[in-house]
């Protein structure tokens, strides 16, 4: 698929210098012409190096610009978060931050997804999850697979508060961490599946733990899954889309009442 194999062919160092000497001589020829005194030998030279560092204020804004156009092109061609981070020298995160919603800054479908339809309605996710961090990364996943309208909880009663709030929307999906303060998961779980206006929204523990009591536990009070959060964060991102790809793209789903 095209982008999927591109590797940049020179080391960060290399491709800085380059980009260096470059910019260098673009910033000194634009000054000369948009500053026809600066080689003018009787400007002082204060004058001169403000002039040259506003005409690099004008060019950083504009490779700024270029750069969010070039992102927007690799999204098209079916880049994500991480692809586009790497080949900027940042994060995923620091590229969502920077240039937010951008997979969905057109219409066209990233090829990373070739086969996804868009759905009559953004989905609903209940996320009851009390750790920031991983909260973030797993709305950054959903959030690259389409329009998730996504609702972070951080215990099991802050959960049911939300959920029989009258006139709350009824979620698509809750996705549930285990170890929580106040209500934990394990708690929470077993209320949903007991409560028969709840019982049947597709509940998928995802949490740190592996070990057999409780994933025993989360199954026998009918959780719809149990996936173990991976180490690796890209690990961890395939595992939420994942997850949000079969509950939310390829299971049927009940008739909104």
């Amino acid at each position: 698929m095209p982008g999927k194999n591109f590797v940049l062919r020179t080391t960060p160092p290399e491709t800085a210098a380059v980009a260096d000497a470059a910019v260098s001589d673009l910033a000194r020829r634009l000054a000369l012409h948009l500053q026809k005194d600066l080689a003018d030998p009787a400007v002082d030279g204060r004058a001169r190096a403000l002039s040259r560092l506003h005409v690099l204020e004008q060019l950083q804004q504009a490779a700024g610009r270029l750069q969010r156009d070039a992102a927007v092109d690799a999204a098209r061609a079916g880049a994500g978060y991480p692809q586009i981070g790497r080949a900027c020298g940042m994060t995923r995160q620091g590229a969502r931050r920077r240039w937010p919603g951008l997979l969905n800054h057109t219409d066209d479908a990233p090829t990373e997804h070739p086969m996804m339809t868009g759905p009559d309605r953004p989905f609903d996710v209940l996320l009851v999850e009390d750790d920031a961090a991983d909260a973030m990364l797993i709305e950054e996943a959903l959030s690259e697979r389409g329009t998730r309208n996504l609702v972070q909880v951080t215990d099991g009663l802050a959960a049911l508060e939300h959920l029989r709030a009258p006139g709350s929307v009824r979620p698509d999906l809750i996705v549930l961490d285990l170890n929580m303060p106040r209500m934990n998961g394990r708690d929470l779980l077993r209320v949903l599946k007991s409560d028969e206006t709840l019982q049947t929204i597709p509940v998928v523990v995802l949490t740190t733990s592996s070990a057999p009591d409780d994933v025993v536990g989360a199954y026998s009070s009918h959780a719809n899954a149990y996936v173990t959060k991976p180490v690796n964060l890209e690990e961890f991102e395939r595992a939420v889309q994942s997850i949000d790809s079969f509950y939310l793209d390829t299971a049927t789903h009940l008739p909104r009442a």
